[in-house]
């Protein structure tokens, strides 16, 4: 288990990565990195939440990662960085991301794509306590291309 409400292989799972035949499994410092990231923000998010939390992605390998077109800098390949998506109704992703925001240390939340008054999902990472940047961020498309805004 990666924590009380992650196990492995929503850590690591990866429908591309089934269908690419693809290895997804992380070594001995990004399975660290995954464990730190869920203690400090996945699990206070789901007590925030009051149940359960989609995971849409977490860690992804170099190889995982350049099949879904994922920037070539993303702290998922570390296991620092995770996606989550309340579609289970308990909160609205909106909701998650403004409490990340007020209530957590992190590196960077991002408010992902959606509109303004709800995110599609909520993208947060960690990296440690004296490295995280507290970086608030927005995504949105440009003609076709990911853009990202400080909010």
């Amino acid at each position: 288990m990666i924590s009380k409400h992650v196990s492995d292989k929503e850590g690591v799972y990866s429908t591309t990565a089934i269908r690419l035949g693809i290895d997804n499994i992380p070594n001995e410092e990004q399975e660290v990195n995954m464990k730190l990231l869920a203690e400090k923000v996945f699990e206070p998010v789901r007590r925030y939440v009051g149940g359960p939390v989609k995971i849409n992605s977490f860690f992804r390998s170099v190889e995982l990662n350049k099949a879904i077109g994922g920037s070539s800098k993303s702290q998922h390949c570390n296991g620092q960085a995770i996606d989550i998506d309340d579609t289970f109704g308990y909160r609205t992703n909106a909701d998650m991301y403004n409490y990340i925001k007020s209530n957590l240390d992190f590196d960077q939340v991002i408010w992902e794509y959606g509109d303004d008054d709800n995110p599609n999902w909520v993208h947060v990472s960690y990296v440690s306590e004296f490295d995280n940047r507290r970086r608030c961020l927005k995504a949105y498309k440009e003609q076709g291309r990911s853009k990202y805004m400080v909010i």
